[in-house]
């Protein structure tokens, strides 16, 4: 009988080679091919598309109506949202050049406030498409030309008077009569007064609305002309006499007028077309005429 011979060494190698080897072969074909998958994965090819979101609208369309027969004067268009109303005064000033930025009266509604320059459109847009009337302001004035004409004609006219020209009086009578000092103090006290607002006006105030109506000059004007023109006329007039209780009542008068210089600044609010104007009002030359003028 044959022996069964026991295997060799190349044989056991052989065999091992042969079925052990393979498995492991297997193992590290799949973990190369979850590699791999993994690469394209990550590199983009097998990935889906995101989808696209479309993002909102970043310009307003102001359409612009005619206040009182609502009918449509234009459209200003790619308004972003950090824009103010200013800005949109500024492009409807191009669209329609015959209404300048401060003739411009814009309202959200009819017969409404009107709207400052400083407010932002997207505060009062409710959509892309927003809606405002117009209103023509009128011809306008900066406010500080109002109170440079106000303030400047007082102290020009006064010392027309303080001048006695012929033509307001009798060259004979003002040559004949001395003026008593108690003149030339008013028109010191005057003059130092409206020179002291002029220079508040140009070098102090600030003024919370940047124009008016051409109107509030006149208005203004009259009235300041028009009472230094009365209380000149009489002050200065030839036949002038002193005050009744003399030097006292002088004295007086002139404490008065330094006592409430300095405070002088009493405030009117004028409510013009939305905004709030401060002035000083004319007190100081109506005390000192009250203590400086008498009967002729």
């Amino acid at each position: 009988m044959f022996k069964k011979s026991k295997p060799s060494a190349a044989d056991r190698k052989r065999e091992l080679f042969t079925y052990g080897a393979a498995p492991p072969l297997l193992k590290n074909d799949l973990r190369n091919f979850h590699c791999f998958s993994q690469l394209l994965l990550s590199a983009g090819g097998l990935k889906p598309t995101p989808v696209v979101k479309h993002s909102k609208s970043t310009h307003f369309e102001i359409e612009i109506l005619d206040a009182q027969t609502r009918k449509q004067i234009c459209i200003v268009d790619k308004v972003s949202p950090t824009s103010t109303i200013r800005d949109v005064k500024h492009k409807f000033h191009k669209a329609c050049p015959q209404w300048y930025p401060s003739r411009i009266g814009l309202q959200l509604e009819r017969g409404g406030p009107f709207l400052k320059d400083y407010v932002n459109i997207q505060s009062i847009a409710a959509s892309s498409i927003v809606t405002l009337h117009f209103t023509d302001l009128g011809q306008q004035v900066s406010w500080t030309t109002v109170f440079l004409a106000e303030y400047t004609g007082p102290l020009l006219i006064y010392l027309i008077f303080y001048m006695r020209l012929t033509y307001i009086y009798d060259a004979k009578e003002s040559s004949r009569r001395l003026r008593h000092p108690v003149v030339h103090l008013a028109c010191f006290c005057h003059c130092l007064h409206y020179a002291r607002h002029l220079l508040e006006t140009v070098f102090v105030h600030k003024l919370s609305g940047e124009h008016t109506p051409l109107k509030n000059l006149i208005k203004g004007c009259a009235f300041y002309w028009g009472f230094t023109s009365w209380i000149a006329y009489y002050i200065n007039h030839p036949q002038y006499t002193p005050p009744s209780f003399g030097n006292r009542q002088v004295t007086v008068s002139v404490l008065n007028f330094l006592e409430i210089m300095p405070v002088s600044q009493v405030q009117l609010t004028t409510l013009s077309h939305g905004c709030f104007c401060w002035f000083p009002v004319l007190t100081t030359p109506m005390r000192l005429g009250h203590g400086l003028v008498s009967q002729l």
